[in-house]
């Protein structure tokens, strides 16, 4: 039986197991985990200049790679969960935007991100770099703004889900740097993500219109998708009403959302406890 576990009749693994894939396109994709994490380090070590060249540079070789894979599939790479976080490791327009728009600091973070998004694309056998045909039901113009928009704000939740971390640890910023709190800086962040991940939950129930003659199916995706918004619904909720007196709970549930947010990405999609029309995410 194919458990995907160490078994002593096979001494392999069966399933989902690492490895170094030997492809033009991953190759691209080691050198960026490399040029993020010399980022991250050379910043921590007080050489942000360094970092921040590092970061560029990293960012640069993730979109020469994204544009390399869309020429290589002749279509937008958003397909499976291979191109998904490809697109994620892109990380650094969010940065900007982040640092410029909504006053919020964290660009070693956003290079420890960049680095960990891109693992699973780098090094999952399950994620395969082979080209797939687009299947019909993808074959739509709502296939790209419906991920695309996903995708962002799935960054924006992961930087708040950070500062969430960094509040609930008690760490605050550097006051030469005029940044606000870990709080306020990641109830900044999910303000930005909570409508791009609106915008996807209402693209994709007109898609599925489209494509399954109906707004919504109660499929597995479906279902961790609506759970994952209903989060961040509750955070929103809970700190207007709590907030000032419970703070750290607010940070928790910005937590909470960027777990129901990886179950939507990975366990429904991966899982066969969850067998639904989203499968082709695979």
């Amino acid at each position: 039986m194919d458990d995907g576990r160490w078994t002593r009749d096979d001494r392999r693994w069966t399933r989902d197991e690492m490895e170094i894939k030997y492809t033009t396109q991953c190759y691209l994709i080691y050198i960026t985990m490399g040029a993020y994490l010399l980022a991250f380090i050379t910043t921590l070590l007080h050489r942000k200049k360094i970092g921040h060249i590092l970061y560029l540079l990293g960012f640069a070789i993730a979109v020469f790679a994204f544009g390399y894979r869309w020429y290589d599939v002749r279509h937008v790479p958003l397909q499976n969960l291979f191109e998904v976080f490809l697109c994620l490791g892109m990380i650094y327009p969010v940065s900007l935007f982040c640092r410029r728009v909504l006053g919020v600091g964290g660009y070693s973070a956003d290079m420890l991100i960049g680095f960990i998004v891109l693992f699973p694309a780098g090094f999952v056998r399950r994620f395969s770099a082979e080209p797939q045909q687009l299947m019909p039901a993808l074959q739509s113009w709502l296939f790209t703004p419906h991920v695309a928009v996903y995708v962002l704000s799935y960054i924006f939740m992961a930087k708040a889900a950070f500062q969430a971390v960094c509040h609930l640890a008690g760490k605050t910023p550097n006051p030469n740097e005029n940044l606000p709190s870990p709080e306020q800086a990641t109830y900044r962040m999910i303000c930005a993500g909570f409508p791009l991940l609106t915008l996807g939950l209402i693209l994709g129930s007109w898609w599925g219109k489209l494509a399954w003659g109906d707004y919504w199916g109660w499929d597995p995706k479906e279902l961790w998708s609506l759970a994952s918004w209903l989060v961040y619904v509750g955070y929103f909720h809970f700190r207007y009403m709590f907030g000032k007196k419970h703070a750290r709970i607010n940070s928790l549930w910005a937590i909470a959302g960027l777990v129901v947010i990886v179950i939507t990405l990975l366990w429904a999609n991966l899982s066969g406890l969850f067998a639904g029309l989203h499968s082709y995410a695979t």
